[in-house]
């Protein structure tokens, strides 16, 4: 550009040569510079607008996908969260629920074992005291039996000294002292 405006300042009749030279036609060439500005203003207003407005757009849109892809991360992180303090306090709960059933069923064991000895007790108490009672009336048997043996012997023995009263009164004073010994 500076040297086309110091050909100009030298000679103007060289710059109308050169143009004759290379064919410049100046009305051709005047009006296509307009149909170039004419060209580059209606590609400005009507394609490279648009394009930039809609590059724009995009650049808003992705901006904006970016924030609720951060959105979303907290909240998943928050969620997770939230479901690992969940997770603890079901499992602190699951084991306080196992610890008082295994109180329970100790305590339950306990009471049944305190139930089965006392019906052993019950048991073994009966038992002693049929085992007594059973004793007694075999004592009581033996007694007689031990009686009416001596009885027999001494009748054996004295048959023609003693009575029938005299039998009967030996055979019971015989059991009061065989009762007096046990």
């Amino acid at each position: 550009m500076n040297a086309l405006i110091l050909l100009t300042q030298n000679d103007p009749g060289q710059i109308q040569q050169i143009a004759t030279t290379f064919g410049v036609d100046w009305p051709h060439l005047v009006a296509q510079i307009i149909s170039f500005c004419i060209v580059c203003f209606l590609l400005h207003r009507f394609a490279y607008k648009p394009v930039l407005q809609v590059l724009a757009q995009r650049r808003e849109l992705i901006a904006q996908d970016v924030v609720d892809r951060e959105k979303i991360k907290a909240e998943l992180e928050k969620a997770e969260a939230e479901r690992r303090r969940i997770m603890l306090q079901a499992d602190a709960k699951a084991t306080k629920v196992i610890e008082e059933t295994h109180a329970a069923a100790a305590r339950l064991l306990e009471q049944e074992m305190q139930k089965a000895v006392s019906v052993a007790e019950q048991v073994i108490a009966k038992a002693r005291e049929a085992a007594l009672l059973e004793h007694d009336r075999m004592l009581a048997e033996l007694k007689r039996e031990i009686g009416a043996m001596v009885v027999e012997a001494t009748a054996s023995i004295t048959r023609k000294m003693l009575t029938s009263d005299d039998q009967r009164r030996m055979a019971e004073e015989t059991i009061k002292s065989l009762g007096r010994a046990a």
